[in-house]
């Protein structure tokens, strides 16, 4: 992500300039209560809008790491021609936000898609909520599709990449608090995961293509 290497994703930073007014002007007015409850929400912010480095494995050339933080939901086939198998990928709050590249690639396509945050239990959620899906593709023409939706977040997602942009692998680029995310693979994919791992952005290994 552009200019994004500090502590605090520049995402969250209004959220937080938002609450930190707040909590002086509550402390002029001597509110206690509210001062006390707007400095737990800057400091909630502050964590969720974290924005860490994170070690760089050498898993190889052919290898996907996680796009997200979180834990393994399912690993399905994919009802596609284009790809084969699909992994889904829960992150909550606690979760870092920040999304970054599964591998060293170009963005193919991205598109986006405004709409509702309902809850994922919901069956409405999969049409209705906001999402967002890019296809990255290699020098081999390997693809991966990576399709992100919100569940009941106070922030849209954030795209910071365009369309043919290269991306080398963990490179930011962009944040979603609290979502789902899907990956579909190719046929020629060897998955490392199981179901209920908790994966970290560009540190888990997804698997290698073959």
């Amino acid at each position: 992500m552009k200019n994004n290497l500090f502590p605090i994703a520049k995402e969250g930073w209004n959220y937080i300039a938002y609450s930190f007014v707040a909590f002086v002007v509550f402390s002029i007015l001597d509110l206690d209560f509210f001062e006390f409850i707007s400095f737990l929400l800057m400091l909630s912010l502050i964590f969720v809008f974290r924005n860490p480095e994170r070690e760089l494995p050498r898993f190889g050339d052919n290898s996907v790491v996680s796009p997200v933080d979180g834990s393994v939901l399912s690993i399905e086939e994919a009802q596609t021609s284009d790809y084969a198998y699909k992994v889904t990928i829960e992150s909550s709050y606690t979760d870092v936000a920040i999304l970054r590249a599964p591998m060293n690639a170009k963005m193919n396509s991205i598109s986006k898609q405004s709409g509702t945050r309902l809850s994922s239990n919901s069956l409405l959620s999969n049409k209705l909520n906001e999402n967002a899906t890019i296809i990255f593709e290699d020098e081999n023409s390997n693809k991966v599709k990576i399709y992100h939706m919100l569940k009941q977040s106070f922030s849209e997602i954030k795209i910071d990449a365009i369309k043919s942009q290269k991306l080398f692998q963990s490179s930011r680029y962009g944040v979603m608090v609290d979502g789902i995310t899907t990956i579909y693979l190719p046929q020629n994919f060897r998955l490392n995961i199981t179901v209920g791992n908790e994966l970290n952005a560009s540190e888990s290994l997804i698997g290698y293509f073959s």
